[in-house]
This record gives C-alpha cells, sequence and structure tokens, in this order.
C-alpha cells in the first residue's frame, strides 16, 4: 500500500512538471509570434533641427609672447637675490645685486675728476682770462710809452743833444715793449672759449665726465634689473656665489598677450582659419572656462607627430593662467543655426557611405544619407532624413532591413548643441 502511494505522488510531480514546461514553451511561442506579427522592440533616436557648433578639441600649453633670458655682464660675487621663482616682477626692478665696493670707490675717483676739470674751466674763465686781459692792457700801454720815448729821443739826437746809444736804448725798449703785447694777446687768446687752453680744459673735463660714464656703467652691471614686467619662471643662482657672463640665472616670461600653443592633427587642417573662436579650459581649473581666438597656423606639419601648431591669443587671461599650463581647446570650426540633427552612433559605414536604418511602418528601412558636420558625439543629415524620422542605433546589430521593428521610445538627438570634431 506504501509503495502505491509513493507510485501516484511520482506521476503527480511529472504532470506537474510537463504542464509547467508545457505552459512556458506556448508563453514564449506567444512573445515570438507577437515580436514576429508587431515586431521586435528597439531603441530608436529621433532626428531633430537645432543649433550644431563642429569644435576641434586639442590640448596644448600656455606660452608667453618671449621668455627673457637674464645673465649678468660681469664676474662677480652674488650679494643679494631680492626675487624668488614665480613671482611677478615689474620692468627695473632688482633682480640680483653683486658685491660692488671697488666700483663705488671708482666711481667716486671719476667723480673727484670730473669736478677738477670743471674746477679748471671756471679758473681760466673767473681768474685765467681776465688776468691776461690785464696783462695785454698793461702791454699795450708800455708800448705806447716806449713809443713816445722814442719819438723824443729822436728829436734830441736830431738836434744834438743826445748820443746815438741812447736812441738805440729808445728804439730796443720800444721792440721789447711790443713783444709783450704780441705775448699778451696770445695768452688772451689761448683763454677764449675756442682759444687752446679753453680747449684742453674742456677736453680734460670731457673725457673725465666719460671716465665718470664708464664707472656708473660698471656699477650698474653689478645690480641686474628685470627689462620689462612679467613673472620670474626660473632662478638658478643663490647668494655668495661667483658668477660668470653670460651664464642664465634666471629665466622671466615677460607680461604681455597670453597666448596657447596647439598641435592639431593633420587631418583637421581643412577645417581651420585665422579668427575662428575656441573655448579654453585649463587641466588644473576644469571648471573655469575662457576664450581664446585663432591667430597663427604653422604653414608645415610635424611629420613625425601628424600634426600642425596653431597659436591662439587669449585676450582677457585669467589670472591663475601660469607659463606651459596644460589646457585642452575646443576651436569652433563651423555652426549651423539650425541642422538636422542625430548621434553619431546611428549611422553606419561613416567612413565610406553612410547609411541609416529608419524606422517606416513599422519596419527597418535602409536609407543612404548625406552627412554634414560631422563629430564625435552627433552629426548633421544634409540629405536622406527629415525631422521627426527615427533611427534605430549601430548597437542593435542584429536588426537587418525589412524586418518589423517597433520603436521603445524616441531618444533626443540633440542632448547638446556641439559636436566635437575627432582629434
Amino acid at each position: 500500500m506504501p509503495d502505491e502511494v509513493a507510485s501516484n505522488s511520482d506521476v503527480s510531480k511529472r504532470w506537474l512538471i510537463r504542464a509547467a514546461l508545457l505552459v512556458a514553451v506556448v508563453a514564449v511561442a506567444v512573445f515570438a509570434s507577437r515580436n514576429l506579427i508587431f515586431g521586435r522592440v528597439v531603441d530608436v533616436y529621433t532626428a531633430a533641427s537645432t543649433e550644431l557648433t563642429q569644435t576641434v578639441v586639442a590640448s596644448g600649453r600656455v606660452i608667453t609672447p618671449q621668455r627673457v633670458s637674464v645673465a649678468t655682464e660681469v664676474t662677480g660675487r652674488v650679494a643679494r637675490v631680492p626675487v624668488n621663482e614665480g613671482q611677478a616682477v615689474q620692468a627695473g626692478q632688482p633682480l640680483i645685486e653683486l658685491e660692488d665696493a671697488d666700483e663705488r670707490a671708482s666711481v667716486a675717483q671719476a667723480r673727484a675728476a670730473v669736478m677738477q676739470a670743471e674746477a679748471r674751466i671756471r679758473q681760466i674763465t673767473e681768474l685765467a682770462a681776465p688776468a691776461a686781459q690785464q696783462s695785454l692792457a698793461q702791454a699795450m700801454a708800455n708800448a705806447e710809452q716806449a713809443r713816445k720815448q722814442l719819438v723824443r729821443v729822436r728829436d734830441l739826437q736830431a738836434q744834438g743833444f743826445i748820443g746815438q746809444s741812447q736812441l738805440d736804448d729808445a728804439k730796443r725798449n720800444l721792440d721789447v715793449a711790443e713783444s709783450q703785447v704780441a705775448s699778451a694777446r696770445l695768452q688772451v687768446s689761448t683763454m677764449r672759449p675756442n682759444g687752446s687752453d679753453s680747449a684742453l680744459a674742456q677736453a680734460a673735463l670731457a673725457q673725465a665726465r666719460a671716465n665718470l660714464q664708464l664707472a656708473l656703467t660698471k656699477l650698474e652691471q653689478d645690480r641686474i634689473v628685470a627689462p620689462s614686467a612679467g613673472t620670474l619662471i626660473a632662478r638658478n643662482v643663490e647668494v655668495g656665489e661667483i658668477v660668470q657672463p653670460g651664464k642664465e640665472l634666471m629665466l622671466l616670461a615677460a607680461s604681455g598677450e597670453t597666448q596657447l600653443v596647439v598641435q592639431i592633427d593633420e587631418k583637421n587642417l581643412a577645417r581651420l582659419a585665422l579668427g575662428q573662436k575656441a573655448v579654453v579650459s585649463a587641466d588644473a581649473f576644469p571648471g573655469q572656462r575662457f576664450t581664446a581666438e585663432l591667430t597663427y597656423i604653422n604653414p608645415g606639419v610635424d611629420a613625425t607627430r601628424g600634426a600642425v601648431e596653431v597659436k591662439l591669443r587669449v585676450a582677457d587671461a585669467p589670472a591663475y593662467l601660469r607659463q606651459d599650463m596644460t589646457v585642452s581647446v575646443d576651436i569652433e570650426v563651423a555652426r549651423r543655426a539650425s541642422a538636422l540633427v542625430i548621434p553619431t552612433d546611428a549611422v553606419h559605414d561613416l567612413g565610406g557611405a553612410p547609411w541609416v536604418l529608419t524606422l517606416r511602418d513599422g519596419r527597418a528601412v535602409h536609407q543612404p544619407v548625406r552627412l554634414g558636420l560631422i563629430g564625435d558625439g552627433r552629426l548633421e543629415v544634409v540629405a536622406g532624413l527629415a525631422a521627426g524620422d527615427t533611427v534605430i542605433p549601430v548597437v542593435n546589430a542584429t536588426v537587418s532591413a525589412g524586418q518589423r521593428v517597433r520603436a521603445r521610445h524616441a531618444a533626443a538627438a540633440a542632448a547638446s548643441t556641439s559636436a566635437p570634431a575627432a582629434q
């Protein structure tokens, strides 16, 4: 009797399993027939008309128009370095000071020589020249007196009152007086502004001043100042070091128009044009964006990298930008105010003869399309689709043309207004 009950229980279990399998088979058959009759459910995108901006995306770095290498012109020991690396400096601000005791002594000596030369000129002007005029006047008076004396002696000698020797003495006295006049005239002439004594004094003053300027120049060489405003990006000198002429001690990034240097894949060269706008973000500050303008395209191509160097001008550079900082640049190369847009992953054979699977009358239809702006995320359809058409993503690779399909939902194609071009 127990064996019979156990047998009946096994039979019941087998019937239950068979019934469950039958229900499952019927359910699968119903589902399959439903997909067969009404079509497979797939996700689709909806083509939408919207503004589309195409950009070329690349990385670059920040540069300034020039870098100034700071070096000394003389050998000397460093006495003071009043600036630090990374510090902003103004034009004329001291950067390095050398020991200058010898140069200061030379300047003092040269100043004394200038003062001495100036005193000599004043001496000629205020003393020697007037004294020479007085000597000339006295000599002329003496000569006049000797001339009159000679006339009297001649008269007396003609009358027989005196002898020939006295006449000879009178003539000799006149000759001496006239010689003294000539000498005095020469002395006055040399004291004039264009005279030899004045010229020598002026030459001595000029030489003294030149020596002073040379001493001041040597002293100035011991004090190295910033040639222009900028930021000190390198410092290779410390107090106490002996520096040599021409050795780079500091590197200064001069203030001015900030530029960005970017390497663009050569395949995007045809899309670039001077004046194009760009949106930039520094890798160190990704949440802060600023604008730039394309101002230079290198006429050559770097064969090793297959890239073209371009430069962008930053009109209003943010304060956080630093020399050689890495930046990401989106250069706007094209814009459509109203473009028919679908996602890139809805297009088959993108590099050849592009086509899409569009949903029409419940079936997937092979539809060739002509594309316009192409980027990583979205692209423009110039011909082949209309606004509101639905397209099946390439991810549904098992869907083929002519197959019945149903749209699960319509995903918006215009999730953003920018279509970056691949680098």
